[in-house]
C-alpha cells in the first residue's frame, strides 16, 4: 500500500468504519440466509420468499437517504451511534415479540433496513478523513464492510438449524454491542465536514444528471451484489438441492470475494478513472449474467459464473465511489445516501423479480436475464458520462465553491 496514504488520513476511524459497516450489513441481509427456515416454519411460496428477503433491502434504501442527511447536520460519528442503538434494541425486541406470523416479519425487516443504513454513514466518516487522491483506495477499505452479508451466510443457516432462526436474530446483536464499543473508543468525528445547507440544498443535486447516473451505476453493480447476497442461499437450496448450511457457505464464498475486491476497484478506479473501469466491468457483467440466464446444469458450472460474478459486481462498487467525491466533493453525505439508496432499490428489484420468476415461470432464468439487460443499460449510460465529463471535467459544485 502507498505510504503516503497511510500517513494522508486517519487508521483508527477507518478500522472502527470498516467494523461497524461490516456487523451492520451482516444483521441487514440476515432474513436471506435464514430465508429456507423461515419459509418452511411459515410455509412461504417463492413469490413469498423473494419479497421477504428483499424487503429489509428496500427499508434500507430509505434510511439510507435519512442516514445521509443526518450524516450533513449532525456528523457521521453520532449518526453512528444512534443508528446501531436502534439496531440493537430493535433485535432485542424482535427475539423477546418472536414473530411467527409473513405479516409480522415486514416489521423485523424494518429494524434490519436501519443497519443497511450504515453504507450511508460510514463512508463519509472516512472520506471526510482522506484527500481526493486516496477517496477510491480509502472509500474501498472502508467498503469492504459489506463482507459482513458473507458473515451472515456463512453462520446463519447452520445456527438456525441449531436453537431456531428467532434466537438467530437475538444473537446477532452480541457483535453489534462488541463492535459499537470499539468504535466509540477508536472513531473521531471528521477533520473536514461540508456545510449541509439543510434539505433545500438537496433539490439542486437531484436536478443535476450526474446525480441520477451515478444512482443507475450503483444501482447496478451494489444492488447485484446485495441482492445475491440476500438470495443466493435460497437459489443454491432450491436450483441444486443444496442443504441449507452448504448453499450459505456457497453464497458466503461469493460475497466474501465480491467484498474484498471492492477497494481493488477503487484503486482500479484510482489509477485508470471511474469511468473507463465501469466500462469494462459492466460489459462483463452484462455477459455473464446472460449466460447464467440461459441456465447452468450444476453447482460445480453455477459457482465459479456466480463467483466471477461477484467479484465484477465488487469492483464495480469500489469504482462508482471513487466517483461520488470526485463529481460531488461538496455534497458527499447526501450523494452517499441517494446513491445507497439507489443500491437498495437495485438489491430489492433483484431479490423480488428472482422469486417473481421463478414463481410466475418456473424458472429464475427471467429474472437474471432482465438483470444482464440493465447492466447493458449502465454501459450505455457510463459511456455518455465519460465523453460528456472529459469535455467538461469540473465537478458539480465547483463554480459555487470558488466565489
Amino acid at each position: 500500500m502507498d505510504r503516503g496514504f497511510l500517513k494522508a488520513g486517519h487508521a483508527p476511524t477507518l478500522l472502527a468504519a470498516f467494523l461497524y459497516f461490516d456487523v451492520s450489513f451482516m444483521v441487514w441481509v440476515l432474513l436471506g440466509p435464514l430465508g429456507v427456515a423461515i419459509a418452511h416454519d411459515l410455509h412461504l411460496d417463492p413469490a413469498q420468499k423473494g419479497l421477504l428477503v428483499a424487503t429489509p433491502v428496500l427499508a434500507g434504501a430509505a434510511f439510507r437517504v435519512v442516514a445521509g442527511a443526518a450524516v450533513d447536520l449532525f456528523g457521521p460519528y453520532r449518526t453512528a451511534i444512534a443508528a446501531q442503538l436502534i439496531v440493537i434494541v430493535g433485535l432485542w425486541t424482535t427475539w423477546l415479540m418472536a414473530p411467527h406470523s409473513y405479516s409480522a416479519m415486514f416489521g423485523v425487516a424494518l429494524v434490519l433496513g436501519v443497519a443497511g443504513a450504515s453504507f450511508a454513514i460510514a463512508l463519509p466518516l472516512v472520506s471526510g478523513w482522506y484527500p481526493a487522491r486516496y477517496q477510491g483506495t480509502a472509500l474501498g477499505i472502508a467498503g469492504a464492510g459489506n463482507s459482513g452479508t458473507a458473515l451472515a451466510a456463512l453462520f446463519a443457516p447452520g445456527l438456525a438449524m441449531l436453537v431456531g432462526w428467532i434466537n438467530v436474530l437475538g444473537l446477532a446483536s452480541v457483535p453489534l454491542v462488541v463492535v459499537l464499543g470499539v468504535f466509540l473508543a477508536l472513531a473521531r468525528e471528521p477533520a473536514r465536514r461540508s456545510d449541509a445547507g439543510g434539505i433545500a440544498s438537496w433539490w439542486p443535486v437531484l436536478r443535476s444528471a450526474d446525480c441520477w447516473s451515478l444512482m443507475l451505476f450503483y444501482g447496478v453493480t451494489f444492488g447485484g451484489f446485495v441482492g445475491l447476497a440476500s438470495f443466493l442461499t435460497i437459489y443454491f437450496n432450491d436450483q441444486y438441492g443444496l442443504s441449507p448450511a452448504m448453499a450459505g457457505a456457497c453464497t458466503a464464498a461469493i460475497v466474501f470475494v465480491g467484498s474484498f475486491v471492492r477497494p481493488l476497484g477503487g484503486a482500479l478506479a484510482d489509477r485508470i478513472g471511474g469511468t473507463q473501469a465501469l466500462t469494462l466491468l459492466y460489459a462483463a457483467a452484462a455477459a455473464i449474467f446472460a449466460v447464467i440466464a440461459i441456465g447452468l446444469p450444476s453447482i460445480m458450472l453455477a459457482f465459479p459464473t456466480f463467483f466471477l460474478g461477484m467479484i465484477v459486481l465488487g469492483l464495480g462498487n469500489g469504482a462508482v465511489f471513487q466517483l461520488v467525491p470526485t463529481r460531488f466533493p461538496h455534497k458527499v453525505g447526501i450523494l452517499t445516501g441517494l446513491v445507497g439508496m439507489s443500491g437498495g432499490v437495485g438489491g430489492f428489484y433483484l431479490a423480488a423479480s428472482l422469486g417473481a420468476a421463478r414463481q410466475a415461470s418456473g424458472s429464475y432464468g427471467p429474472g437474471f436475464l432482465a438483470f444482464s439487460g440493465v447492466a447493458l443499460l449502465a454501459l450505455v449510460c457510463v459511456l455518455f458520462c465519460r465523453r460528456r465529463w472529459t469535455q467538461q471535467p469540473a465537478p458539480w459544485g465547483a463554480a459555487e465553491a470558488a466565489q
